[in-house]
């Protein structure tokens, strides 16, 4: 269930070039956020579109979300101050089933991909898990909540250019510990969730893909966010990242 909250900016801090990190007090919000669920935030009255913005963090009444600057209304976004008033819907999207992740799973982000995971890996770690986290940034410059990652448990940092960690990719990592792992939660590119989604397969273990597309209404009224499904008889159907997903099971989606 999503609800309307006015809430208040408490910190806006930058973690790197055009990457934000806003703490926000949403307590109703919160308290009803799940891993991998998204918010829908108002950027300011020349931007009629609200929007969405994945949870990073949601406990005791504070609401955290990390965003990459890529337009009008993410830079209003950018320049909120603590004190600032904002219109938020939330939390909105079905989130991971963390029913299915065993003793081991493995939480996989790829650039913005990243700050949804660690709620997720969090919450797999207070349900007795023994997480680990794979996290994917194209340079040293775009490496962002390593430390939160390490707090929770067992963390790779790889680049795409060897700057810092792992030389390579998510997908490396994965596939060469993927014996270690009892289910894999993963959000990022799509090309980077295929090539997930088809080690999860051939390995056997559960794979969910948080899916990322551009919305526009985020209810599923309308046909922006409209992603390629698998029906049960094998033909294609269409659904709604904002309202069915923007989790789905790794062998729903047609790739």
């Amino acid at each position: 269930m999503s609800i309307q909250e006015n809430c208040t900016v408490r910190e806006n801090q930058a973690l790197g070039s055009n990457i934000f990190a806003l703490t926000i007090a949403a307590p109703r919000i919160t308290a009803l956020a799940q891993p991998g669920q998204f918010v829908h935030i108002t950027c300011g009255e020349a931007n009629l579109l609200r929007r969405p913005i994945s949870i990073c963090q949601a406990h005791d009444g504070l609401l955290k979300i990390i965003f990459v600057v890529k337009g009008e209304g993410t830079r209003w976004l950018s320049q909120r101050c603590a004190g600032d008033v904002l219109d938020i819907v939330g939390p909105a999207g079905h989130g991971f089933d963390m029913t299915r992740l065993g003793h081991r799973p493995v939480f996989i982000g790829g650039g913005i991909g990243v700050p949804p995971m660690l709620q997720t890996m969090q919450a797999a770690k207070a349900g007795g898990a023994e997480p680990t986290a794979i996290l994917g940034f194209r340079n040293m410059d775009a490496v962002i909540l390593e430390d939160d990652f390490k707090a929770v448990g067992n963390t790779y940092v790889t680049t795409d250019d060897g700057s810092y960690g792992i030389h390579g990719f998510v997908s490396d990592v994965f596939k060469q510990h993927i014996s270690e792992y009892t289910a894999v939660c993963c959000c990022g590119p799509k090309p980077m969730l295929r090539a997930l989604a088809a080690i999860a397969e051939e390995a056997g273990i559960p794979c969910q893909v948080s899916m990322e597309e551009r919305m526009g209404c985020g209810i599923g009224a309308c046909l922006v966010c409209v992603c390629s499904l698998k029906s049960k008889d094998g033909d294609t159907r269409y659904g709604h990242v904002c309202k069915d997903g923007p989790v789905f099971d790794a062998k729903e989606v047609q790739w």
